[in-house]
């Protein structure tokens, strides 16, 4: 049996000795604690020379891999001299810790979908203790902050940028050591305050928290009584005591960067020995390189930990948001006080806050998917009214978007979605889509899926066409602007569901094309093509108006008493005036979406609580999946997209809330109202 000796400067109290299996040898580890005493750590070096097959020394803080700072004490020099010289090899855990951070880094990002550290927002409460860490996560994600100055320096001034801890590492941080700023500052008591609020705040938006073995406590002890449910904490050889601590915390993933190879939980320094005696790794000078290559040989899968859900996971999203009108502003506090007290003021608050910067509505959290995974967002508001984007050139509009994308980038959100935008600027979210500093999506493929399931619902409900063969609806549907990206999707859609579809566009040769398609999928649908949508009006039985063109051939006075209008066109066709002309016709505007989960936290976006627009929820549905990418490009709508966000939304719970009309949700009794009303023009 080979024996392993550990020298910790850790407490006398915490020493063992075990007997265990690796790499199908038997070890003998013992943990001799010396309580900071070099000296002592000295003697006991000396008295196992010889005596055991490896020595480890733990507890000695690593050099930093930034700046000059190295390892300055002189005592603890002459200690690894002392190592040196002993005919017994002996290992600090250095060369395993640092792989070991590099490695559990990688290993999760890639093995959890490649994307779980993107954007994170990360605190450091030692960058320099942890800058290979710091260097890889830096890769995934800029949103990094460092308390170093705060915690060893009590200087009011956190850290966000590889760059400034790397400054800090090379000019600042020796220099505060000598004279340390912190104590000669008159008010300590407000620096101190002060150095509290910002670690508090820090900790607040961080979702990653990194906390170095050494010191653990007195780290932790910065942010007591402080909210860390949710948070990801990453530490290094996390004992049975230290994960009894978080778990009561509320933390809810915690990664521990030292491999598990044996039971109980040991350090970097007693892995490193157990490898290095089980493989037989030399003393001398390539002693680090053989080491290396026996690391790569083992399987070092960080451990992962997760107190309270198995494999928890909570991806992030944005939704960007614009107020469709006036009253819509009202939404924000201190325009409702400001419109209180001075309602004509309305008007130039309008204009002002056109040109205000980007800035969060609304945070959302208590998403849930069925299949277990969470999601968190932000709505980000840029404040411009329809009305003032058409009074803007595009490129105002677009600037708007593209800080906005910033900013959701900065609060961690690894997908932002676009709300639906006005005619004039559909490429305005293709140009974003391009340049934009994180994954865009307009939404446009659930909303055209969601519209169609709205639309068929309003006809079941209705109840005034019959099935054939109990499945294909016997009526007829037109869509106006049937070649457009929606429309040509709302066509295809439609021919699965209904016996007769007539496609509308003022392109001939473009119908013909969609024709052929349709034809080939749907071989017994009764299609027709026309440039005239007036001339069918009379015999509809649902419409769907995917043009803002339509205006001029479409009259609501014309159409049949109960015949389903759809209307997905921003700004709308049909105004609440017109709408209130024909009682007996049901004109919505589209599907609201219910959201899994059962405690939804968001503010009010004009819809019941827990429910969000279609556009909204595809973000949300792609966050679900971890699918961080441009899913639907601009105005482009593609069929096979649609029927793929259709039934991913399915899996993750998503279901139809409500029929949306133009003042909003339609209730039951509102869309029996409208039965009542067509029946009777009928004669029925």
């Amino acid at each position: 049996m080979k024996k392993i000796i550990n020298i910790s400067l850790g407490p006398e109290s915490e020493d063992y000795q075990i007997e265990t299996e690796f790499s199908g040898q038997m070890f003998s580890i013992q943990r001799f604690g010396t309580s900071e005493d070099l000296s002592k750590a000295e003697d006991l070096l000396l008295k196992w020379n010889k005596r055991a097959d490896v020595i480890c020394i733990s507890g000695i803080k690593y050099p930093s891999t930034m700046g000059t700072q190295g390892i300055t004490h002189k005592k603890t020099r002459e200690l690894l001299e002392l190592c040196e010289r002993l005919h017994t090899v002996v290992t600090t855990g250095e060369t395993l810790y640092r792989v070991g951070q590099e490695w559990s880094i990688r290993n999760i990002q890639f093995a959890l979908g490649n994307n779980y550290f993107t954007n994170a927002n990360v605190l450091f409460f030692s960058g320099l203790s942890n800058s290979t860490l710091a260097q890889v996560m830096s890769e995934y994600t800029d949103n990094l902050m460092f308390a170093d100055p705060v915690i060893e320096n009590n200087l009011p001034k956190l850290l966000s940028s590889m760059k400034e801890l790397g400054f800090y590492a090379d000019k600042v941080h020796h220099f505060l050591k000598k004279i340390p700023l912190g104590k000669m500052i008159p008010s300590r008591t407000k620096i101190k305050s002060l150095n509290t609020y910002q670690l508090k705040q820090a900790v607040k938006k961080a979702n990653v928290l990194v906390i170095p073995h050494k010191g653990f406590y007195e780290y932790l002890d910065e942010c007591m009584g402080q909210d860390l449910d949710g948070k990801i904490v990453i530490t290094n050889t996390a004992y049975d005591d230290r994960v009894d601590l978080l778990t009561q915390l509320g933390v809810e993933v915690i990664i521990d960067t030292t491999p598990q190879l044996i039971k109980p939980v040991v350090g970097d320094a007693v892995i490193e020995a157990l490898m290095i005696a089980a493989m037989n790794v030399s003393k001398g000078k390539e002693m680090k390189d053989d080491l290396l290559e026996v690391i790569s040989e083992q399987r070092l899968d960080p451990r992962i930990i997760y107190p309270f859900e198995p494999d928890k996971r909570v991806n992030r999203f944005a939704y960007l948001i614009h107020p469709l009108h006036q009253k819509h502003l009202k939404k924000v506090k201190a325009i409702e006080m400001i419109a209180s007290f001075a309602p004509q003021s309305m008007g130039v608050m309008e204009k002002l806050m056109a040109y205000s910067p980007p800035f969060v509505y609304s945070k959302i959290r208590g998403i849930k998917s069925p299949t277990g995974v969470e999601a968190e967002g932000w709505l980000i508001s840029i404040g411009e009214t329809i009305d003032e984007m058409q009074n803007h050139p595009p490129e105002f509009t677009t600037a708007k978007i593209m800080k906005a994308a910033e900013k959701a980038k900065r609060l961690g959100a690894q997908v932002m979605g676009i709300a639906m935008l006005p005619k004039g600027m559909h490429g305005t979210s293709l140009e974003v889509g391009k340049h934009a500093a994180l994954p865009i999506t307009t939404g446009n493929s659930y909303t055209a899926s969601t519209a169609l399931w709205a639309a068929a619902d309003a006809v079941r409900q209705m109840g005034l066409t019959k099935l054939k063969n109990g499945k294909i609806l016997k009526a007829n549907a037109m869509v106006i602007g049937a070649t457009g990206d929606v429309g040509a999707i709302c066509s295809r859609l439609l021919a699965t569901a209904f016996e007769s579809v007539y496609i509308v566009s003022r392109n001939m040769a473009k119908l013909l094309t969609l024709q052929e398609i349709i034809q080939k999928e749907k071989p017994k649908v009764k299609l027709h093509v026309t440039t005239r949508a007036d001339r069918h009006l009379d015999d509809m039985d649902v419409i769907v108006i995917a043009s803002a063109g339509a205006k001029k051939s479409i009259d609501i006075m014309r159409v049949k008493p109960g015949c389903v209008i759809t209307d997905i066109t921003r700004p709308m066709i049909f105004s609440q005036k017109d709408v209130a002309k024909r009682p007996d016709v049901l004109v919505i505007t589209g599907g609201e979406i219910r959201l899994p989960g059962e405690a939804i936290e968001m503010k009010d976006i004009n819809l019941p609580h827990g429910v969000a627009y279609a556009g909204l929820a595809e973000t949300i549905i792609l966050a679900l999946e971890g699918r961080f990418e441009d899913f639907t490009k601009g105005s482009n709508t593609e069929w096979e997209k649609v029927k793929e966000i259709y039934k991913l939304g399915i899996k993750h719970g998503m279901k139809l809330s409500s029929i949306s009309g133009v003042d909003g949700p339609l209730s039951n009794e509102d869309i029996a109202r409208v039965k009542a009303q067509a029946l009777l023009k009928r004669g029925e």
